[in-house]
């Protein structure tokens, strides 16, 4: 029904005129180098905007870890996050609390499938607040992205700050309004030496921001 090699070649294209999109680079662009794309997280345009700006070789290695019950929630959805993005998906637990136990088993079989998913040759979209934001302040950071650093000390940890998603597709909304959006993609970070999560974390949280300003 649907050709996923013309839908991923129109769909980049289709994004950046749609949402008057420009990108800032303060890293290099074209490279094979594995990277974590990490970023702040307001609107559901978040991951196909941050992965139309890639560059199309390094789009073809780059998954998006998404939120299974909601790429899976249609059909379009589905052969989009599998056949397009090739997404990783994952399940999140539920925000109406549950047992400690098992929320730290489904967290632990996440980053277990996003470990393999990465390989030795592919890089990651990612979200660490876990959830939608506002565009005032993000939420703490969840530990995966300290994790991976520790998995792989040698991937490049690119922070990505994503401008006016959130008004272009405000929060329970189905059509873009027409405003100009922007993502600008920063210096590699890196886990330093002996460096605790909080520490790691909130240089994270913060490369991110300073990218706002």
């Amino acid at each position: 029904m649907f050709d996923s090699h013309i839908i991923s070649r129109m769909i980049p294209l289709l994004t950046r005129l749609i949402l008057g999109a420009n990108a800032r680079w303060y890293c290099p662009q074209e490279t094979a180098v594995q990277r974590v794309y990490f970023a702040n997280h307001t609107s559901h345009l978040d991951t196909l905007l941050l992965w139309s700006l890639l560059p199309p070789q390094v789009r073809s290695l780059t998954r998006p870890v998404a939120a299974k019950e909601y790429w899976n929630a249609t059909r379009l959805r589905r052969f989009i996050a599998q056949k397009v993005f090739n997404a990783v998906l994952i399940e999140r637990p539920n925000h109406d609390g549950g047992e400690e136990s098992s929320r730290v088993a489904l967290a632990s079989r996440a980053f277990s499938i996003i470990l393999e998913a990465i390989g030795e040759t592919h890089s990651l979209i990612i979200f660490p607040e876990g959830t939608r934001g506002n565009s005032v302040t993000m939420r703490p950071f969840k530990s995966g992205l300290y994790h991976l650093a520790c998995k792989k000390p040698g991937l490049e940890m690119i922070p990505v700050y994503l401008e006016n998603l959130n008004r272009i597709l405000p929060k329970g909304e189905l059509l873009p309004i027409p405003l100009l959006s922007s993502v600008t993609f920063g210096s590699p970070l890196f886990l330093g030496e002996h460096e605790t999560k909080k520490s790691f974390l909130e240089r994270a949280r913060r490369a991110i921001e300073e990218l706002s300003v």
